[in-house]
């Protein structure tokens, strides 16, 4: 019997099958394979859903993650429902200096209403302001995408505003809601 490599690679169980992991290079393929799966559902709201269109840019996009990383920027980790990538979530900006840092995600339909997005995100900015001492964490999404809306309210976020027109889109101008909770406003999850 191989020996237990769980314990290399960090995972957080999200309950009811679900798992956060680190989404790296090697792992392009699945990423791939993933986002053909949601890529309808995806596109409209991450800029680089359309760009991950065959598998080297899938693979670039995940290095570019793994680069900002290692510089000490913004992060991607997947989620994984019953052993299948069905989202993620990541750290759109992450800046110690100032202490701000941004979260964005995505999901495909089949992990849907779950809550899968919420438990998630709350572990990133969790882990952002107990660990790393991030004083801000910001969520940024279009006025039309009220499932993303709603995951800001349930984390506790306030809407601070809408800046107007400032996503294009496939030749549209799109306004961006700007929603923030500061570290001490933030409820340690139990």
């Amino acid at each position: 019997m191989p020996p237990d490599y769980s314990s290399l690679v960090f995972k957080v169980d999200l309950g009811d099958g679900a798992e956060l992991r680190p989404l790296e290079p090697w792992q392009a393929p699945e990423f791939f394979e993933h986002m053909e799966r949601a890529r309808a559902t995806v596109d409209p709201w991450i800029p680089w859903a359309s760009r991950s269109a065959d598998l080297a840019s899938a693979r670039a996009t995940l290095q570019r993650y793994a680069d900002w990383q290692a510089a000490d920027g913004n992060r991607i980790y997947g989620i994984w429902l019953d052993g299948v990538l069905v989202g993620g979530t990541m750290f759109v900006g992450f800046d110690t200096r100032s202490g701000v840092c941004e979260v964005g995600c995505w999901l495909e339909p089949a992990g849907t209403g779950r809550g899968l997005v919420t438990r998630a995100v709350r572990v990133l900015i969790d882990w952002a302001f107990t660990v790393r001492g991030m004083h801000r964490a910001e969520w940024h999404c279009r006025p039309d995408n009220v499932a993303s809306s709603n995951v800001a309210r349930r984390l506790g976020m306030t809407l601070e505003g809408t800046l107007r027109a400032n996503y294009p889109w496939k030749g549209v101008r799109h306004d961006t809601q700007i929603w923030a909770v500061l570290e001490p406003e933030w409820k340690t999850p139990s």
